[in-house]
This record gives C-alpha cells, sequence and structure tokens, in this order.
C-alpha cells in the first residue's frame, strides 16, 4: 500500500507539531508520511518535534511558505497539505505587514502550487477570530466575516481565499475555524501558559480588562482530533467550526489555574489593556462537525487543565528558554493576550 505523503505547513507551531505527533504516534493512520515545512519564527519551536525526529516518513524542511520554489517542490512530491502556518498572535499584529505577508500571500503560495500539481486535499486551519466577536449566542459557519484585528483579518482573506480557490478551480480545500486552544508545548505567551508560567516563577499574574472576555477553551487532542476528522472525511468546499463548550472569562480561568497551581487569588493584578482586538466573547456552534462527522469534544476542562500545569510544573527546560523570546519590548512578556 502506498503512503499518503502530508505536508504540514506550521508543523513546529503548538497545534502543527501535536498534529504531527499525533499521525505518527502509536494511534496514528497507517501508512502516513508526513514532511513539516517551517520557517521557525515566533512559536515555532524544533523542540516541538523531538518525539517524532526519527520516525520512519519524518522529515523537517526549515522554510518559507512564502517561497514560491520551496512550496512548489514540496508540494509535488505530496498528495495533502494541512496548512497551520501563520503569523500570530492578535498582540503582535503592528505593524501587519508580517501578517499579510505570511498569513495571505503564503496562502496564495500555497493554493497555487497545489492547483498546479493537482493536489488531492488541502485542509486550511483557521480561528473563531475571523468571525469578530458576538454578545450572545454562537457563530455558524454561514455568518459573516467581521474580524475586528489585522491578524484576524488577515486569516479571514487567508480563508476567503482559499474557499475561492475551490469554488472557481475546483481545488479541494477544506476549512476549519477552532476555538481557543490549550494544553502542553504552547508558547509561554499565551493566556494560560502565561498565567501558569508566572504562577510558578512566583510573579504577579495580570488580567487585563477586568479579566472579562470570555473563551471557549479546547484541548489540543480534540482540535487535531477534529481537523483529522475533516481532513478523512469532510467535503470539498466546506467550513467546519471546531468548539468543545467550555466557555469562561479570564477571570473564571485565572481562578481556575492558581487553585490548580495550589496559588493564592492575590497573586492577580488587574491592568488597563490598550492594545488588544477589543473582542469580548468568542462563541462558535459546531453542530455542523458533529453532525456531520460525529465530532464529540472528549477531554474534561478541569482535567485538562490538571494535565496541563502538571506538564508546564515538570517541563521547565522546555518553556524556560523560550521567555526572553517573548519580550519584544520592556514588560512585553507580562502582558496577558487577548
Amino acid at each position: 500500500m502506498t503512503a499518503t505523503r502530508l505536508l504540514v505547513t506550521g508543523g513546529a507551531g503548538f497545534i502543527g507539531s501535536h498534529y504531527v505527533r499525533t499521525l505518527l504516534g502509536p494511534d496514528g493512520p497507517p501508512d502516513t508520511a508526513v514532511t513539516v515545512l517551517d520557517k521557525l519564527t515566533h512559536g515555532g519551536n524544533p523542540a516541538n518535534l523531538d518525539d517524532v525526529r526519527h520516525v520512519p516518513g519524518f522529515s523537517f524542511v526549515h522554510g518559507d511558505i512564502c517561497d514560491v520554489d520551496v512550496v512548489d517542490a514540496l508540494v509535488a512530491a505530496h498528495d495533502q497539505v494541512v496548512h497551520f502556518a501563520a503569523e500570530s498572535p492578535v498582540d503582535r499584529s503592528r505593524p501587519a505587514d508580517g501578517f499579510i505577508r505570511t498569513n495571505v500571500l503564503g496562502t496564495q503560495t500555497l493554493l497555487d502550487a497545489a492547483l498546479r500539481h493537482g493536489l488531492h486535499t488541502f485542509v486550511h486551519t483557521s480561528s473563531v477570530e475571523v468571525y469578530g466577536s458576538i454578545r450572545a449566542g454562537s457563530w455558524p459557519e454561514t455568518d459573516p466575516l467581521r474580524p475586528n484585528s489585522p491578524y484576524a483579518a488577515s486569516k479571514a482573506a487567508s480563508d476567503l481565499l482559499a474557499l475561492a480557490y475551490h469554488r472557481t478551480h475546483g481545488l479541494d480545500v477544506r476549512v476549519t475555524r477552532c476555538s481557543n486552544n490549550y494544553g502542553h508545548h504552547q508558547f509561554p505567551d499565551q493566556v494560560i501558559p502565561l498565567i501558569i508560567t508566572h504562577v510558578l516563577k512566583g510573579s504577579p499574574v495580570p488580567l487585563y480588562d477586568s479579566g472579562l472576555k470570555v473563551r471557549d477553551w479546547i484541548h489540543i487532542d480534540d482540535h487535531v482530533r477534529g481537523i483529522e476528522l475533516v481532513r478523512t472525511g469532510g467535503r470539498p468546499g466546506e467550513v467546519y467550526n471546531i468548539g468543545a463548550d467550555n466557555e469562561l472569562s479570564h477571570r473564571e480561568l485565572a481562578g481556575l489555574l492558581l487553585s490548580l497551581c495550589g496559588a493564592d487569588r492575590g497573586m492577580v493584578r488587574f491592568v488597563e489593556d490598550q492594545q488588544s482586538s477589543g473582542d469580548r466573547r468568542y462563541s462558535v456552534d459546531i453542530t455542523k462537525v458533529q453532525a456531520e462527522l460525529a465530532f464529540v469534544p472528549r477531554k474534561d476542562l478541569i482535567a485538562g487543565l490538571a494535565e496541563t500545569v502538571d506538564w508546564y510544573r515538570t517541563h521547565r527546560s522546555w518553556w524556560e528558554p523560550l521567555l526572553p523570546r517573548t519580550c519584544r519590548g520592556h514588560n512585553d512578556y507580562e502582558r496577558l493576550p487577548s
């Protein structure tokens, strides 16, 4: 049987690397070869792939998705693309030129190569942030996109571009839009690992906008399982929301994490946020992926957070070397992302 050859862009990042580790792990699909293409910018970390580096069928290419020659050669040698590579997060999208280049032009470069070489399937992973902010209820996939940050606008543009390649050229494109992720190997400038690592360092925990922003949290195990369901069973030209119905305000989240860390709530410091997009609440309707692909989140939130705290507690050698990379300016590491 011929192996399925997958090109995974951004596969050294938090979500992409977990997807690769899952595919190449003992419970992954048989006869699958994976090539990771990653520029190793802000969130890319080669150590995230240490567990699979010696697995037969795995290879790594240090490169840019905007490099036409590199992308063309790789796409020609693969059957499918799962596209994670993107500049993020929201708070780093000023100036926005790097976000537009990678998220829009990089996606176009991949799509053009996929079209030239008759690629079988192109899974484009996106974010709940493309919808904007919602006061009540949840967004279905048919809702219009109303991004409020340069990052979210660049992701929305890449979503629409990918879907246009399906409608115009017939390319098998499938788009996923996911809620906020958490779990091990997440870069320590993101909300959950930032709180955990602050507590482990004995530093005050910053909460912005009084901690009232509300997010739905999904464990990476559930997210990558959803992506794999879309890759193997989704319909071309369709968008699939992936979420877990675990809505918490940042204040509630911080309280849970402090409790799991055995820390006092007195460590929290409320500060004014002058940089984030201002999106108050995100919530996606996952009826479609449940009905079509039988997706059901499996990870209990409290159990998942407890496992995450334990991972950061026992893997200081992974996250401590990354701390200087989060410092883009004075006290920038102390910012809590939106």
